[in-house]
């Protein structure tokens, strides 16, 4: 239970003092405030964290925020499954169940330890996940074991492996933020810093 508090509180410290200002407030998007109760169901069912209005235009958020020690990573993950999980109902993670228009994935400049020091992103991406997974229903990203623990390009397309945490909780998937750009052009990222120099 200690480590799901530090990590929200980490999430939400990170959400509302560094992405606010130095994300979304720099290409206007503003945040909507939601029904705490519609917040927590679409978080739970629809994998969307945040909702903001750019014009007319809403656009829905998946957030992840990782500490300064995954720095020298270059991809976004996306949980895949929870097969351990006693619920069988859960087993299917966020992959399965994500409608937000968009993913969120920092890499921050302090570790949870020391929320003080949180004032920046050392890289940032926000990537349209509406055109990810169409790239995965084309065929064009596959998600299968590489036999590495990076994505490769082979034939014009993404192979990106599954991996598994530690504690055998859960398995995900890494995408390389590169790979996008350099197989689409800037046509799956809306704003990022750090990813590609």
């Amino acid at each position: 239970m200690a480590n799901y508090i530090s990590d929200r509180a980490f999430t939400d410290h990170i959400h509302n003092n560094v992405a606010i200002p130095r994300i979304y407030n720099t290409i206007g998007w503003r945040e909507v405030n939601r029904d705490e109760e519609e917040a927590i169901r679409a978080d739970m069912f629809d994998g969307i964290d945040y909702v903001f209005k750019s014009g007319s235009e809403y656009k829905s958020v998946q957030e992840r925020f990782r500490e300064r020690k995954y720095q020298n990573y270059s991809d976004f993950t996306i949980r895949y499954r929870r097969d351990l999980n006693p619920d069988a109902s859960r087993h299917q993670s966020e992959y399965y169940k994500m409608k937000a228009d968009y993913f969120t994935y920092g890499i921050t400049n302090c570790l949870k330890d020391d929320l003080t020091k949180c004032t920046d992103f050392l890289k940032y991406a926000i990537v349209d996940l509406k055109k990810v997974y169409s790239k995965i229903d084309g065929n064009e990203i596959i998600i299968r074991d590489n036999c590495r623990n990076t994505c490769n390009i082979e034939n014009g397309k993404i192979i990106c492996p599954v991996k598994y945490n530690s504690d055998g909780s859960s398995s995900f998937f890494p995408i390389e933020i590169s790979y996008l750009v350099q197989l689409w052009g800037n046509t799956l990222i809306i704003a990022q810093k750090g990813f590609i120099l």
